[in-house]
């Protein structure tokens, strides 16, 4: 049940989509979500309306203006070596679908517990039924569901 928020510095709308699928594929196969269980923010900064503010050399890593943040909050519990696959494997699709450097890819993970989820209805499902499992419900690379719905300026 992760919610993910995607930030980049003048993104098309191509990039912030394969930007997204990358992230979610790697969700998919690292932690093992659910292939329906989608929800993200994507956004472009174009520079001017906002800011984008980053240190290019954190750490020893060199950052350019490709940089993208990925803010994923979840449901706690994941192991430190399943989150490090999460990050490889996002560092790994990003580049390979997006054409992101691995380097410019900065993830934060923010964990939480079941109550804290409401998916609609003013109800926290997962405090009042069944709580969620780590097994995804389709093959991964599997299509999504047709429900999914992307909104964009356009729609």
């Amino acid at each position: 049940m992760p919610f993910v928020r995607i930030d980049a510095l003048r993104a098309g709308q191509a990039r912030l989509d394969a930007l997204g699928h990358a992230v979610h594929q790697a969700l998919i196969d690292a932690i093992g979500i659910p292939a329906d269980d989608l929800f993200q923010v994507l956004t472009s900064h174009d520079g001017e309306a906002g800011a984008f503010r980053y240190d290019p050399d954190y750490l020893g890593v060199h950052r350019d203006d490709g940089l993208v943040f990925v803010d994923i909050t979840m449901r706690s519990g994941r192991t430190s070596e399943r989150k490090q696959a999460l990050y490889q494997r996002i560092a790994e699709l990003a580049s390979k679908h997006a054409g992101t450097e691995p380097r410019d890819i900065f993830v934060v993970i923010h964990e939480n517990d079941l109550p804290d989820w409401s998916f609609g209805e003013g109800v926290a499902q997962y405090a009042t039924g069944p709580a969620p499992h780590d097994t995804p419900r389709h093959a991964p690379g599997e299509a999504l569901s047709s429900q999914v719905r992307t909104v964009t300026k356009n729609t």
